[in-house]
């Protein structure tokens, strides 16, 4: 006879609000997950994409910009937290007083060790699904950025960057980043 192996309970974002403050979590199809802080390049290859794009943003008063972290409510059973996000102004009405509730036009994520394969897999999975316009997925071991547009409910790689390169978005029209200077130290 075969015993019947139990599946851990779904979680809900009720359950989600209910973890502690001083740790950093994510719910993911239902599944609480830590993430460590990150790392210090990290942060700082962060904080330059941060400072371009509010730049960008501000400039052209085409939306806002946040960084983590808070919160990403794409359903009861996700919640992320991404690296960088933008909402088009056309859009503010998903921006609530604790989170977002709703996709963002882009989402940016800086790849980590603790991260990248949620990063990779399952959450650009769940961006897609749920209508996030632009992904960017930042490495920076590699010093480069893919950027990935959605088709239907599946990114496609739109394009991708090196240290020497300037990137430019498909969403955000007339946006350019040195990456020289997004990832020097």
């Amino acid at each position: 006879m075969i015993t019947p192996v139990a599946q851990k309970p779904k979680l809900t974002y009720n359950d989600y609000l209910k973890t502690p403050d001083d740790q950093r979590y994510e719910l993911i199809e239902g599944e609480l997950i830590m993430t460590p802080s990150p790392a210090t390049y990290h942060q700082w290859v962060s904080k330059n994409i941060e400072y371009e794009l509010e730049r960008f943003v501000r400039e052209k008063k085409t939306g806002k910009i946040f960084y983590a972290p808070y919160d990403v409510c794409l359903d009861n059973e996700n919640v992320l937290q991404p690296d960088i996000l933008f909402i088009s102004k056309e859009r503010f009405s998903i921006i609530g007083e604790k989170n977002v509730r709703g996709a963002p036009d882009l989402v940016v994520e800086i790849l980590s060790e603790s991260t990248a394969y949620n990063d990779l897999i399952k959450k650009k999975k769940l961006y897609a699904k749920h209508g996030v316009r632009e992904y960017w997925i930042v490495d920076p071991g590699e010093k480069s950025i893919e950027i990935y547009s959605l088709v239907g409910k599946e990114f496609v790689i739109s394009s991708s960057f090196s240290i020497n390169d300037n990137l430019v978005s498909p969403l955000l029209s007339g946006l350019k980043i040195e990456l020289a200077s997004v990832f020097s130290y």
